[in-house]
């Protein structure tokens, strides 16, 4: 959660270095060393001093995107199978273990990738290292702890999604709308159906399939003796065989010829909902870090201009959020992705009259130059926000960016080279952007109405 406080003084320090960056241009400079296990697996490592902490991460390249057709909903439901057991670990002890030594854990399944990370107290990081290597090397996969964790998840998805007033909207509602592909354009929380036509069978292939070392990351990051850490890895990670990848499935998304607007009823809603959404460019293009910068001028903050023209001078709505990737931040996805905005109004505010307002806005930066003074300001904003990324809970920040440029990038050491590339971006580049991207044909919108409103 940001504070307040905490994000204005970072907000301070990233203006104060961004104006002084020609008497210290290394002043952003993340420790990251980086090797592979013959087995495959890529290791990043980042000491960090600062607190007797250490976080572990393992990430594994699947996610919701490429979870086998007709069982949608499974890389999450095998998410949860990760908690069952392992082979020296009974159900549940994985997380007694790391809590007993004080330490905190999650896992959670995104568009590319599903991760298990836990944040000990240092001297605690052999024990992390082997609970992971452990499930790594193999689950205790039972027919019980399926069929359990198939009630489980589909309790989950009915809470969350199906009973809960604006459930999936728009993170898993959108997707399916402005895309085509099926891989970006499923239910990624998975239809109740698929989850439990899900077999025994089907759990044991998608482990040794996807859950393998050459298919994964492990970061570590914070206090602890790099010799020693480099040690632990190979003694419990090293002999894990590898295993023989599949052939990725092809997630190009066509370009949008048309804009799609969809109305839905939500007969759970008390209000009325509108998002909108626009298609990234490619990850780590010029443009695609223009759109990080127009994201800060268009959405972020209290400056922008859409809060500026939907919040402060017409009262449509009390405020506007979205951003690129709902499900995380522009760094740790790899594939087509949404530029998205969404916002809650009142009966009395007609969607079309919002909507039409958020085009002003977004024609305007098409068709105006965008002023440097106004660029230089959304460089401060997304300064702070990538040092917030690099510093939030506790070393999980950092390490979630590097094992995503390790996984999907092979270097982790791009995390020094961002600033770079946002310092590139000039007011000519983003207006391009704007015109490419922003384009009326590419737009998705999604109303949400309550059922009294149909």
């Amino acid at each position: 959660m940001r504070h307040t406080l905490y994000r204005t003084v970072l907000f301070a320090l990233a203006f104060i270095t961004l104006t002084c960056q020609k008497k210290d241009e290394s002043a952003f400079n993340i420790p990251v060393e980086y090797y592979k296990l013959p087995n495959g697996l890529k290791v990043v490592l980042s000491q960090d001093a600062t607190a007797p902490i250490v976080t572990a991460a393992v990430y594994y390249n699947i996610g919701f995107r490429i979870e086998p057709k007709d069982r949608t909903g499974f890389a999450h439901l095998f998410e949860h199978m990760m908690f069952q057991g392992s082979q020296n670990l009974g159900k549940m002890e994985f997380i007694r273990v790391v809590q007993k030594n004080g330490g905190v854990l999650n896992g959670s399944t995104r568009f590319d990738f599903t991760n298990y990370f836990e944040i000990l107290p240092s001297h605690k990081l052999e024990t992390a290292l082997w609970a992971e290597a452990d499930r790594m090397r193999g689950l205790d996969i039972t027919q019980e702890n399926l069929t359990n964790q198939q009630g489980v998840v589909g309790n989950e998805v009915k809470v969350n999604v199906l009973n809960q007033p604006y459930g999936g909207f728009p993170w898993l509602d959108m997707p399916q709308i402005a895309n085509q592909n099926w891989y970006n354009a499923h239910n990624f929380y998975g239809d109740l159906n698929d989850i439990e036509a899900a077999t025994l069978e089907d759990v044991k292939s998608f482990f040794k399939t996807y859950y393998a070392p050459n298919n994964a990351a492990l970061a570590v990051v914070g206090d602890f003796d790099m010799a020693q850490a480099k040690e632990w890895i190979n003694k419990y990670f090293a002999d894990i065989p590898s295993v023989e990848q599949p052939p990725r499935p092809d997630l190009s998304e066509p370009p949008q010829q048309e804009a799609k607007r969809v109305t839905r009823v939500d007969s759970l809603a008390q209000r009325p909902a509108l998002a909108f959404a626009y298609h990234m460019p490619a990850n780590n293009t010029k443009e695609y870090f223009a759109m990080g910068v127009l994201d800060q001028i268009l959405l972020q903050g209290d400056d922008s201009m859409l809060r500026d023209a939907l919040v402060q001078k017409r009262g449509m709505t009390g405020e506007v959020s979205g951003g690129i990737n709902m499900l995380g931040n522009m760094f740790n996805y790899n594939g087509p992705m949404l530029w998205m905005g969404y916002l809650f109004h009142d009966s009395t505010v007609p969607a079309d009259s919002v909507m039409a307002v958020v085009d002003s806005v977004i024609n305007h930066v098409r068709t105006s130059p965008i002023g440097q003074a106004t660029v230089d300001r959304a460089l401060v904003k997304f300064r702070s926000d990538f040092l917030d990324m690099t510093t939030s809970v506790f070393g999980f920040g950092r390490a979630d960016l590097l094992a995503s440029f390790a996984l999907f990038y092979d270097d982790p050491a791009m995390i020094n080279t961002v600033e770079d590339r946002i310092k590139e971006v000039t007011p000519a580049l983003i207006q391009r952007t704007a015109t490419e991207y922003l384009r009326p044909a590419s737009q998705t919108v999604l109303s949400l109405v309550p059922k009294s409103g149909s």
